[in-house]
């Protein structure tokens, strides 16, 4: 079975995050696709659950080697969405919803 994947997207600050908050309350089934960032996590932030935090080498390593959908630089950090995590979890069946700034749509 194939899963379907939402894409939210918008400049920072519009509201994406909220509107993701609540298309997940309204269906628990849907889940967030976690994408990889250069910037430190902020307080209550964990690793793998709000992004996969990385270092500035292992970023641009990864997209080097074609590892990301898509990724963009915002506010001076690097983010990216993992193209295996994606695919896998579309293959799985799940429903994703993937919140990029609009840079990297």
């Amino acid at each position: 079975m194939s899963g379907l994947l939402f894409v939210v997207t918008a400049p920072s600050g519009a509201g994406k995050t909220s509107l993701i908050d609540a298309l997940m309350r309204e269906d628990p089934s849907l889940k967030f696709s976690v994408s990889y960032t250069t910037r430190a996590p902020r307080p209550g932030e964990k690793d793998g659950v709000d992004y996969h935090f990385v270092d500035d080498a292992t970023f641009l390593a990864m997209r080097s080697r074609g590892e990301f959908l898509e990724s963009a630089e915002v506010h001076g950090y690097r983010y990216g969405t993992s193209k295996k995590l994606i695919l896998d979890a579309l293959e799985r069946g799940d429903n994703l919803i993937l919140e990029i700034d609009w840079q990297g749509a």
